[in-house]
């Protein structure tokens, strides 16, 4: 007899074929066991079944159907019972292998059904015919083929679309979850595929909460990996994704990369983070909170990249003559003896300097105070006022023509399609 590697768990159906039951549990050896049977047939369980198990499994158990021959009746029962004692057996999504062979059509349907999340082999002995691949096994005098197929080689494309769906929502975490139970669950030859969907998701996770150095890495790992999926073919759409991720993961590099202490790339990715909160996370306050923080990284990079000035750390003397007794007078931390400017103080040094940045921020502070009255009136700023979109979108319209940002220069996260 042909043996597999043992397995975790095996659900088989039984009426009345203990042959083809007893080589199935020799031949797969599951550490826990679940016959699926009618009420008639538990007797041969115990007499024909198992007395010739070679390896019992730690684990027994089975449910009995009272009615097999339709599928309103053989439903029920399993949908109860099965998902129960999958999660007491902790079996995992791909654990699971389900023996067909004694089925009627109603109890594999049913079956099939409520058993597709764990599910990872669907198995069969079927009487011999021209064409039928697999294995040839002699049972009492007859030529038997052991088949079997995963279910999930054909389901992956839908648990796919939904993965696309929830990175294109934001949901990146949701999206790693479905993707790596999707590759435990599939044939060999497409898990490296649904490994790198998932290491791409996870990527733009960390990306969002700017874990920059980790996201770099899982941004690398899955773009070879789809590069190389994208050569043999791969899904529709994904040749087309395969640019985007590779442009992102070189802005990444240039962040990472970096070593200034104040990273010039860091305003233009939290300008991106803000307007991927307002337009597609739907999501106001987030978007108003980054949208601020951008304003402000430009003007620490300006300041620190052309005037050699930490806004966080600052000596009075490197400032403009008429703002060196302001900022003595009231920038003064008082546990650490820092002198720290506020975002406002901030383009008013640049200003003081000369720097065009601070100039024209002051132009544009008629336009701006209103919008930043409203940031600060925010439920996530210091008020109790939820902000309103319409108020974010004015603020990033005001910051893109103060910074002279140009559209393309933001990193933009791909909208997956596949």
């Amino acid at each position: 007899m042909v043996h597999d590697q043992p397995i975790k768990a095996l659900v088989i159906t039984f009426v009345e074929d203990t042959a083809s039951a007893v080589y199935s549990i020799n031949r797969l050896k599951p550490e826990a066991l679940c016959f699926v049977l009618p009420e008639g047939s538990k007797a041969l369980v115990e007499s024909d079944i198992q007395p010739n198990i070679q390896q019992m499994p730690r684990r027994w158990d089975w449910i009995v159907l009272a009615e097999t021959a339709e599928f309103s009746s053989t439903y029920p029962p399993l949908a109860r019972s099965l998902p129960d004692l999958m999660q007491t057996w902790e079996v995992q999504p791909g654990e699971l292998v389900v023996d067909l062979s004694g089925a009627t059509a109603a109890m594999a349907a049913a079956l099939s059904l409520v058993m597709l999340p764990w599910t990872s082999r669907l198995i069969e002995l079927r009487p011999n015919r021209e064409g039928l691949d697999g294995d040839r096994v002699e049972l009492d005098s007859k030529t038997l083929v052991w088949t079997q197929s995963n279910p999930w080689d054909e389901q992956a494309t839908v648990s796919r679309r939904e993965g696309c769906e929830l990175f294109n929502q934001g949901l990146f975490y949701a999206a790693v979850k479905l993707f790596r139970d999707t590759e435990l669950r599939v044939s060999g030859g497409q898990k490296p595929l649904y490994r790198a969907f998932a290491d791409l998701a996870e990527g733009y996770g960390l990306w969002e909460r700017f874990h920059y150095r980790q996201a770099w890495d899982k941004l690398k790992t899955a773009m070879k990996a789809l590069e190389m999926a994208s050569l043999w073919g791969g899904p529709p759409g994904l040749k087309a994704v395969v640019p985007p991720i590779k442009a992102n993961a070189g802005f990444l590099e240039k962040l990472v990369l970096d070593p200034a202490e104040v990273k010039e790339f860091v305003p233009l990715d939290v300008l991106a983070h803000a307007h991927r909160q307002l337009l597609f996370r739907r999501n106001p306050e987030a978007a108003m909170i980054a949208l601020v923080r951008a304003l402000e990284a430009f003007a620490q990079v300006r300041l620190h990249k052309a005037h050699k000035i930490k806004s966080w750390d600052i000596v009075p003397e490197q400032l403009p003559q008429a703002l060196q007794e302001i900022c003595r007078t009231c920038y003064l931390e008082d546990i650490d003896g820092k002198y720290k400017l506020p975002l406002q103080a901030q383009f008013r040094v640049l200003a003081g300097l000369g720097d065009q940045l601070g100039q024209a921020f002051l132009r544009e502070w008629p336009k701006m105070k209103p919008l930043l009255d409203a940031a600060n009136h925010a439920v996530l700023g210091h008020g109790f006022e939820p902000v309103k979109s319409e108020r974010v979108q004015q603020l990033y319209d005001v910051v893109v023509r103060l910074t002279g940002i140009a559209e393309p220069s933001l990193p933009k996260f791909p909208v997956l399609n596949f």
